[in-house]
């Protein structure tokens, strides 16, 4: 039987909820001790839980993935110039220049819309201290190539991991790849802490550093190291991470599941590019995403006119995500000018990211599915 058109919209994502007695119990403990945030019982229990989840020996949580990010280019002392991607969220880029650093955008590849790392090295100046690649949809850079290239040319890497939470490389979480990676728990990610972010790390000395980053840069009660600001993950954030932990295995096996329902209805049409990130030699996907490439010419509408139609006739609420890519951010004009991202741009105007939460049902990937192909036009 086929699935009416819903009364309510079927939305991009939706965040997972716990249940709310668990998240309670943890509250209840938060009023006993009147410790709400400056690095609680919670927020330490939640940093052991996720090291052991992850197999890490360093993570440094903080209240955002965004200031992560920030902490890790200020802790590393990074200068100059930092090559990133432009088909990113805002805040890859943004973390940068909120630094007093130049973003130098490097194009990326067709296949799985990370760093093209064949063009890295043309990118590299004197100015460069820097590689921030990100692991995009939570499909694996390649890393291999992209640090022995920062190796050679006595550069840092710090790769953008948002969207790789339980991703997996031979055997080992992608985040232990280069020097520090970045994690973000917002409300919208496979898991989440409302809001949230960690920096994983391979060098045990920068977990003063980052510490001291993250809280003004206060050493101590009587030394201030840096100048830093206030990036502290409080105790009721903790307390969420610590429930939803707990259902990380289940999260992903379902969200698998629906990923595998969508891959049936569309595999093989005319006009969808799929992405197959978990057939990938030594990788263990996560499914967080669902991105498609739309060509026009083949599917006989464009994304823009997919994405509109979706939402007005049938209540399905994709998203054009990355779109616009950095280099059409009216705030990097000018770098866009000395810009060769021809792969990323095409990317931007054909990419659509749609439906994937727990809870959403196969009948509804059904439906979404179907709506997309009464789409096409041949």
């Amino acid at each position: 039987m086929k699935m009416n058109k819903p009364e309510k919209p079927i939305l991009v994502t939706k965040p997972f909820l716990p249940e709310k007695e668990t998240f309670m119990n943890y509250v209840d403990g938060i009023w006993q001790r009147d410790w709400m945030t400056n690095q609680g019982p919670l927020h330490h229990q939640l940093e052991d839980e996720l090291k052991s989840y992850l197999g890490v020996e360093n993570l440094t949580l903080t209240v955002n993935g965004h200031l992560a990010l920030e902490i890790a280019i200020r802790g590393l002392g990074l200068t100059g110039e930092v090559i990133t991607t432009p088909f990113t969220f805002a805040s890859t880029i943004h973390s940068i220049s909120m630094c007093g650093l130049k973003p130098v955008f490097c194009d990326i590849k067709p296949s799985d819309l990370t760093m093209d790392e064949e063009q890295i090295e043309s990118l590299i100046t004197e100015k460069t201290s820097a590689i921030l690649p990100v692991h995009v949809y939570g499909h694996p850079c390649n890393t291999a190539k992209i640090e022995e290239i920062a190796r050679r040319h006595g550069l840092k890497v710090i790769y953008d991991a948002a969207h790789t939470f339980g991703v997996r490389l031979n055997g080992q979480t992608l985040s232990l790849q280069g020097d520090v990676s970045i994690y973000s728990f917002h409300a919208t990610k496979l898991f989440h802490t409302i809001e949230g972010g960690a920096l994983v790390y391979k060098d045990p000395g920068l977990k003063q550093v980052f510490d001291d980053y993250k809280n003004f840069g206060i050493h101590d009660e009587e030394h201030v190291a840096y100048v830093g600001g206030n990036a502290k993950m409080n105790e009721f954030q903790a307390a969420m991470g610590l429930c939803n932990l707990k259902h990380i295995d289940e999260i992903i096996a379902e969200r698998r599941e629906i990923t595998l329902r969508y891959r049936k209805n569309l595999e093989g049409q005319a006009g969808i590019t799929l992405f197959y990130p978990d057939r990938a030699p030594g990788v263990e996907y996560n499914y967080a995403y669902l991105p498609v490439l739309i060509d026009r010419d083949a599917f006989g509408v464009s994304r823009d006119e997919l994405h509109a139609a979706l939402k007005a006739n049938d209540n399905v609420v994709a998203r054009k995500y990355f779109y616009p890519i950095g280099t059409e951010y009216d705030c990097y004009r000018e770098l866009a000018a000395e810009s060769r991202v021809p792969v990323a741009k095409a990317a931007g105007q054909s990419v659509l990211a749609l439906p994937i939460y727990n809870g959403l049902s196969l009948e509804e990937v059904d439906y979404i599915c179907e709506c997309i192909l009464n789409k096409k036009q041949s």
